[in-house]
């Protein structure tokens, strides 16, 4: 796969020439050093920024496939226009210095267990709700897929999307893997420099779901919909055909796609 001409000059250009949303200065320090960092060490080929909102309340959702990925991801989001927002784990927010980044940087923290489990939802909705984006991994982590496509997923992101009402924008990625392969971390393999090839979609279609009940097969019927887009998405950028099913990180194989939610 050749690389997109175009997203070179795109990613040469400067930070404040490509996005005008405001963002707490850490926030805008990182990106633009990270930035920085990547336009050295990775090609970009991106594609369909234009089918990022500049302006509004949306939830973003992206596959996972990588410990790089959310800076790859960040990186073609920014210079789409829009600040990268993320439900993040809260064993970053432990981590020395990354953890006090994510919490100045305007970062959503996700406790999945106890009494402060929903205040992750709720602070995507308010932020949402004030004209910002919200990326969330539907996957909730990375990818345990044997091929690395899309697996089963969880329904915060639909949760989110249908509580405000707003646009569900498809995000696929591939070569971050290559740099950081795998769950645990590693020295980053940097040479030879690899692409980030990263896509865009359309809204994900959830205007008949919205206005009913946020139960079970509801919000399992948008996540579906999200994991297909993400998976169209990603066999483009492929340039090929998924396997059938879904890979079932409980079940541990693929799946109908229709079972995996039962």
């Amino acid at each position: 796969m050749a690389d997109v001409s175009p997203s070179r000059g795109i990613a040469a250009r400067p930070l404040r020439a490509v996005i005008d949303e405001p963002a707490e200065p850490v926030l805008r320090r990182t990106v633009w050093a990270v930035a920085g960092i990547l336009r050295r060490i990775t090609h970009q080929d991106w594609r369909n920024m234009e089918k990022v909102p500049r302006t509004g309340g949306l939830v973003i959702v992206i596959n996972h496939i990588s410990n790089f990925d959310p800076v790859a991801y960040g990186h073609y989001l920014t210079w789409a226009g829009r600040w990268p927002r993320f439900l993040a784990k809260d064993a970053i927010f432990r981590v020395p210095l990354l953890g006090w980044v994510a919490s100045h940087a305007d970062q959503i923290r996700v406790r999945r267990h106890g009494p402060r489990a929903n205040e992750a939802v709720a602070a995507a909705v308010q932020a949402i709700n004030d004209g910002k984006a919200v990326s969330v991994y539907p996957e909730g982590t990375i990818t345990a897929d044997p091929d690395t496509w899309p697996m089963t997923g969880r329904t915060g992101a639909a949760r989110i999307a249908l509580a405000t009402g707003c646009p569900v924008i498809p995000i696929a990625q591939w070569g971050a893997q290559e740099v950081l392969p795998g769950k645990k971390l590693t020295w980053p393999r940097i040479l030879p420099r690899k692409t980030m090839r990263v896509i865009a979609g359309d809204p994900v279609p959830l205007d008949d779901l919205r206005g009913l009940p946020l139960r079970a097969p509801v919000l399992e019927e948008a996540t579906d919909r999200i994991l297909d887009a993400l998976t169209a998405l990603l066999a483009e950028l492929r340039e090929e055909t998924p396997p059938p099913g879904r890979w079932d990180l409980k079940l541990g194989r693929r799946v109908p796609i229709k079972e995996w939610n039962r």
